[in-house]
Order: C-alpha cells, then sequence, then structure tokens
C-alpha cells in the first residue's frame, strides 16, 4: 500500500484532489473529518472558531501528532488497497507520524493556490469551519505555525489548482494513475 498525503493551506483544493481520488476508487481518509467528529462528540455546535479551538486543545493536550496517530491506527485497521490518500495533512508532527509508521510506502502532495482564490472558495463551500476574511487569515495563520509551509516545501509532488478547476481535476488525476500500480 501507497499512502499518500495532501497538504496546503485552506480552501486550497485538498478535498478537490480527495473527490478525483474517490472517483478513481481509491479511499479517501480526512484529517478534518477527524476534528469536526471530536466538535461533534463534545455537544458543540461548530463555527470557525470552535473548529480552530478544538483543533488546537486536541494538540494541547494530547500532542501535535494526536490526528495523525488516530488515523494512522485507523488506516493500519482498515482494508488494505494499493493506494489511499489522506486528506489535509497539516503538520510536520502528523508527518512524521506518517513516515515512521509506512516509511518508503509514505508520499506528500502539496496544492497550492492563490490566497484570494482561496478566501472566494471558503465564501461558496458552506462549510462550518468557514468565516469572515479575518477568520481565513487566523487558519492561515494557526496552520503555518503547525507547519503546513515545512510540508509543501518538502513535498514530493506539488499541483497549482488554478481556473479552470477542469484543469486542476485533470492534473490530480494524473498523478493518481501514475501512482496507481498497474493492473
Amino acid at each position: 500500500m501507497l499512502v499518500l498525503a495532501v497538504c496546503g493551506l485552506p480552501a486550497s483544493g485538498k478535498g478537490e484532489f480527495a473527490q478525483v481520488a474517490r472517483r478513481l476508487g481509491v479511499p479517501v481518509r480526512s484529517m478534518g473529518d477527524m476534528v469536526r467528529a471530536e466538535v461533534e462528540a463534545r455537544g458543540l455546535k461548530g463555527g470557525p472558531e470552535v473548529f480552530g479551538h478544538v483543533a488546537v486543545d486536541l494538540r494541547a493536550k494530547h500532542g501535535d501528532e494526536v490526528l495523525a496517530v488516530r488515523l494512522a491506527d485507523a488506516i493500519d485497521a482498515s482494508e488494505p488497497a494499493p493506494l489511499l490518500v489522506i486528506d489535509g495533512m497539516r503538520g510536520t508532527a502528523e508527518r512524521r507520524v506518517f513516515r515512521e509508521r509506512w516509511a518508503e510506502a509514505f508520499r506528500v502532495v502539496a496544492i497550492e493556490a492563490d490566497p484570494e482564490v482561496r478566501f472566494a472558495r471558503t465564501q461558496s463551500r458552506g462549510r462550518a469551519e468557514d468565516g469572515s476574511h479575518e477568520q481565513f487569515e487566523q487558519r492561515d495563520i494557526r496552520e503555518r505555525g503547525w507547519g503546513v509551509e515545512v510540508l509543501m516545501l518538502e513535498a514530493e509532488f506539488t499541483l497549482v489548482n488554478r481556473d479552470p478547476l477542469s484543469a486542476f481535476h485533470a492534473d490530480a488525476e494524473h498523478l493518481l494513475r501514475r501512482l496507481l500500480p498497474e493492473g
């Protein structure tokens, strides 16, 4: 099994990449879904500040690698697949867990997109963790603090999410097909 983690700043296109993977039959696990599940488990009403608070709180109480350890355990317990995508790796501590777990069977793809394009996308996608421009900027700062820019610089692959979106989808499909075993 090859595990491909997708990183990038908020609304860069990680979810779009994951959609392409699913369309190709590649299983996808989401780091963001884990935070959303924790918000729900705590009985909180989701909003931009709530998701950020819960993500920070989890890391403060259990270490920066907490979500990665939980996700890696779930992946290892699941049905093996030739390729699996992790949507939304955000920090170097998470990468360290995944590299220790899967060694040479782990790769990173960075998704880049213009900040104003990313903000416009947050306003149209309707997720509870999206909010104002100021909240968007705060998310960028928080995720940079976890090391997402380092991940992006050191990724084995980089895709630029640009208009039209179909071009990005084609690039994502091309990469995924390259990584899938022939058969």
